[in-house]
């Protein structure tokens, strides 16, 4: 069901990325999952890189949804399906931009879209949005998750 409504969207989800570091990309505890950080990388390369401002607001928000996608892909790997996500739970959003950017929310606002897009009521989650001082690979943004799961 839910990779029908993907291939709807036009979204196939890549090879899921290696960890950057020392961790998992996903931890799985009492029927919750813990998806570590993702940032906007496919086929082993960061797509959106350098500091979010207002003149690069959309490629942001590109960024934001491949980060998204990327947590869509290590759940895929980690589940099997899907389909045994019963709910998006929180999303941690970090934006790499300087001091005078405010607009966060419109960034990871595209992460949070997708996921109602996908999931519908289940997609809905609490949220946070911080801009930060610079992000791994020098990525646009990162994007973590907790998600109910079956």
């Amino acid at each position: 069901m839910i990779d029908e409504k993907l291939q709807e969207l036009g979204i196939t989800l890549p090879t899921p990325p290696k960890p950057a570091g020392s961790y998992i990309p996903v931890v799985i505890s009492n029927k919750v999952a813990y998806v570590s950080g993702q940032i906007p990388m496919e086929d082993g390369k960061v797509l959106f890189q350098g500091k979010v401002t207002d003149e690069n607001l959309e490629e942001a928000r590109k960024a934001a949804k491949l980060c998204a996608i990327n947590i869509l892909a290590q759940l895929k790997r980690e589940l099997g399906s899907l389909d045994n996500i019963i709910k998006i739970i929180k999303l941690s959003g970090f934006v790499n931009s300087g001091p005078d950017f405010s607009q966060h929310p419109k960034v990871i606002n595209a992460a949070s879209d997708l996921f109602y897009e996908i999931f519908g009521e289940s997609g809905k989650h609490s949220r946070i949005a911080v801009g930060v001082s610079s992000l791994p690979l020098n990525s646009m943004t990162e994007i973590d998750a907790i998600v109910e799961i079956k």
